[in-house]
C-alpha cells in the first residue's frame, strides 16, 4: 500500500512541475494566464473499516485551475494593440461570418491584405455595428457581430455646397485707383483663397478679392469679388456680367452695417450670403472635366461655421479669422483611433472621419470552466456557461486600452520558488519510493 501511495505522491509531484514550468515558459505570452495545479487527499473507507486507524491513500490531482487575475500593462506605439482591464474577452472567429467564437485575451492585432483586424493566427476580431456618423451602437449581440474591418479609403467624394469665410478689414488702407483686374496687385486691398471640390472630388481654386471704396463717396463700404479656377464670378453668379458679387458697409464701430446695395440693412449679425449657380452662362461649366458637376448653388457665406465671427473693419492688419467649406476629395486611410469604450474612428486624408464599429467583449458566469485551445484562446463549455456580450466599459467587463498590451499575469519569482517546492516534494516521493523497495527487498531476503 504504502508503495502505491508514494506513486500518487510521485504523480501529484509531476504534475506540479509540469504546471509550473509551464508557467514559467510563457511569462512572456501576451494574455496568458497563469495556471495552478490542485490536489486532494485519497481516501477509501467503507462501513467495515476502522477510521480511526486508517492513514489515507496518497494524493490526487483535481484540477489544474487557471488564475484569471489582471496581467500588467505593456504600451506600444501600435494602436492596434489592445489590453483589456477588467473581465471581458476578445471575441475572434476563424472565418468570416462563423459563428464559432474562440475568445482571447492576446490584444496583439494587425491588419491583413484585406484591412480586416486580425490577429497573430489570422483569426478575425469581432466588432458591434454602430452608426457611422454618431458613433452609437446599434446592437450588442454576437449573433449580429462582424469582423472588424478598416476602409483605406473614405468612400465618394463630396461636391462643395458651402463656403464659410470670416476676415477682418483694415479700415486703414486707401482705396486703389486702377479698375479692378486680378492679375493687377494694385487694383485691390487684399484677398485670399480656398479649395473647392467637384462632384468627382477635383480641387478648384476659389479666389476672393476686397477692394475698398472711394470714402469720400462710400465711407466704410467694400466690394467684393472673386474668380472661380481663375475665371470672373461676376454678379450673376457666372461670370456673365463683370463686376463685384456683393458689397459690404460696415458701421462707425467696424461692424457689419448693410450687404449687397449701400443702404440695406444687415438682417443678421453678419452679411447675407452669395450663391454661386454651378455651371451657369458665361464657363464655369469648362473647369468641369470627365462628366463632373458643382451642385446647384455653391453658397458664400461671410461669417465661420458657428457663425461666432463675423467680417470686421477695424485699423488693423487685414486677417482671415476663418476659411472653410464642406467638401472632400477622396481621402486615403491616415490614422485611426480606437477609445476606451472599443469605438473606432477613421480619420482620413481629406479631414472625414467615421465611426467604423465597437471592439465586441463577452464575459463568462465561470471562466474556470473555459476550455483551453492554444494560442492564448478558449472556447466555451457547459461549466463556463454562455458568452454574455456587452460594450466595453459596462458592467465588469471592463475598458479597452489602444496602444497596450496585456502581459502575462505569472510572477516568476513566485514560480521559481514553487518549482523548487515542487522538486523537493518529487524527490521526497522517490526517496518513499526508495525505502519501500527496501523494505520489500529485506522482506524477500528473510530466510
Amino acid at each position: 500500500m504504502s508503495f502505491n501511495i508514494a506513486l500518487t505522491g510521485l504523480a501529484a509531484a509531476q504534475k506540479d512541475l509540469d504546471t509550473t514550468a509551464n508557467n514559467i515558459a510563457n511569462v512572456n505570452t501576451t494574455g496568458f494566464k497563469e495556471s495552478r495545479a490542485e490536489f486532494a487527499s485519497v481516501y477509501a473507507s467503507s462501513v467495515f473499516s476502522a477510521g480511526k486507524t486508517k492513514n489515507g491513500d496518497g494524493v490526487q490531482t483535481t484540477m489544474v485551475a487557471q488564475q484569471f487575475h489582471q496581467g500588467s500593462l505593456n504600451f506600444t506605439q501600435n494602436s492596434l494593440d489592445l489590453a483589456i482591464t477588467g473581465e471581458g474577452y476578445f471575441a475572434m472567429s476563424e472565418e468570416l461570418g462563423s459563428q464559432d467564437f474562440t475568445y482571447s485575451r492576446a490584444g496583439a492585432f494587425k491588419l491583413n491584405k484585406d484591412n480586416f483586424i486580425v490577429d497573430a493566427q489570422g483569426n478575425f476580431l469581432q466588432g458591434f455595428p454602430v452608426d457611422p456618423s454618431t458613433g452609437d451602437t446599434t446592437s450588442v449581440s454576437l449573433s449580429t457581430s462582424a469582423a472588424l474591418q478598416i476602409p483605406d479609403a473614405s468612400g465618394s467624394p463630396r461636391a462643395t455646397t458651402n463656403v464659410y469665410t470670416s476676415f477682418n478689414l483694415d479700415s486703414r488702407v486707401t482705396a486703389p485707383t486702377l479698375a479692378f483686374d486680378p492679375t493687377v496687385s494694385a487694383s485691390y486691398n487684399s484677398s485670399t483663397s480656398t479649395t473647392i471640390y467637384d462632384s468627382l472630388g477635383e480641387p478648384h481654386t476659389l479666389q476672393m478679392y476686397f477692394v475698398k471704396e472711394d470714402p469720400a463717396t462710400n465711407p466704410n463700404q467694400w466690394q467684393v469679388y472673386a474668380t472661380l479656377g481663375g475665371q470672373l464670378v461676376g454678379p450673376a453668379g457666372d461670370g456673365s456680367v463683370a463686376g463685384p458679387i456683393t458689397e459690404f458697409e460696415f458701421d462707425s464701430n467696424g461692424n457689419p452695417a448693410s450687404t449687397g446695395d449701400p443702404g440695406v440693412p444687415v438682417s443678421g449679425p453678419t452679411f447675407d450670403p452669395f450663391n454661386i449657380p454651378a455651371g451657369a452662362g458665361a464657363g464655369l461649366s469648362t473647369l468641369l472635366t470627365n462628366g463632373a458637376t458643382f451642385p446647384s448653388n455653391i453658397q458664400m457665406n461671410w461669417r465661420d461655421e458657428a457663425n461666432t465671427k463675423p467680417p470686421t473693419q477695424f485699423a488693423s492688419r487685414f486677417e482671415v479669422k476663418a476659411l472653410e467649406q464642406d467638401g472632400a476629395t477622396t481621402g486615403r486611410l491616415a490614422g485611426i483611433d480606437i477609445g476606451s469604450d472599443g469605438k473606432i474612428v477613421a480619420s482620413y486624408s481629406n479631414g472625414d472621419s467615421t465611426y467604423l464599429g465597437q471592439v465586441a467583449m463577452v464575459r463568462f458566469s465561470n471562466s474556470q470552466g473555459l476550455q483551453q485551445v492554444g494560442n492564448t484562446g478558449w472556447k466555451k463549455s457547459l461549466t463556463s456557461g454562455e458568452p454574455i456580450a456587452g460594450e466595453p466599459g459596462s458592467g465588469t467587463l471592463g475598458t479597452i486600452n489602444s496602444s497596450a498590451l496585456e502581459q502575462s499575469n505569472v510572477n516568476l519569482t513566485n514560480e521559481l520558488v514553487d518549482l523548487i517546492s515542487a522538486q523537493r516534494n518529487f524527490q521526497a516521493n522517490s526517496r518513499a519510493l526508495e525505502v519501500n523497495s527496501t523494505l520489500q527487498q529485506n522482506i524477500l531476503q528473510i530466510r
